[in-house]
């Protein structure tokens, strides 16, 4: 693998456990520090305007009011504004088929479920997170990313991206918004490649 190859797998896997961490829980001040400090080497490109977009809603919000947003967009009363599970976006319903296929492919590589993790597995941030790992996977994983990407992510995940986006109570998950709709839109392109 060239350098190039492999300096452009390390961008993705960081931008994968990035998504990860941000839809996954509200961040802390340490990781919004670090996302304010980041240099966007071409911020006219597609991907380039998402992550300004994220490191201008890093340096608009604070913690608390990011913590907040996270309750109403994902978890509200009896739910959020955004439902952020692959099943929902491909059946309809939670727990459904794409869930299945998920757990099966996630068998194969050697994953299983939290037991203390309440989450189904079919998140965004557990889909993301598990990209992350077959990109950082020494040799060849059984499941390689493009197959992980075409099966369970690029099904659902730009539409999930769009929706956050549109989400009344998305301030700085409008900055998560974009970025990974980006980079999925990127993604995509790649893959096809």
């Amino acid at each position: 693998m060239a350098v190039e190859e492999i300096e452009e797998t390390q961008w993705r896997a960081q931008t994968y456990a990035l998504l990860a961490n941000l839809l996954a829980a509200p961040p802390q001040q340490d990781l919004l520090d670090n996302i304010t400090s980041l240099q966007v080497t071409h911020p006219e490109s597609p991907l380039g305007q998402g992550w300004m977009a994220l490191i201008e809603a890093a340096k608009q919000n604070d913690v608390e009011q990011i913590a907040d947003e996270y309750q109403l967009l994902f978890i509200g009363l009896a739910q959020g504004e955004v439902i952020p599970y692959g099943s929902f976006y491909q059946s309809g319903f939670l727990n459904e088929k794409p869930l299945a296929k998920l757990r099966i492919d996630l068998g194969k590589l050697g994953l299983e479920r939290q037991q203390d993790k309440a989450e189904p597995e079919d998140h965004i941030a557990g889909e993301c997170d598990v990209m992350r790992l077959i990109l950082m996977a020494n040799g060849t994983p059984i499941i390689d990313d493009k197959t992980f990407f075409n099966t369970h992510l690029r099904p659902w995940a730009a539409k999930f991206f769009t929706d956050l986006a549109k989400a009344k109570s998305a301030a700085f998950y409008g900055g998560v918004a974009l970025l990974g709709k980006q980079f999925i839109e990127a993604e995509l392109q790649r893959l096809e490649q």
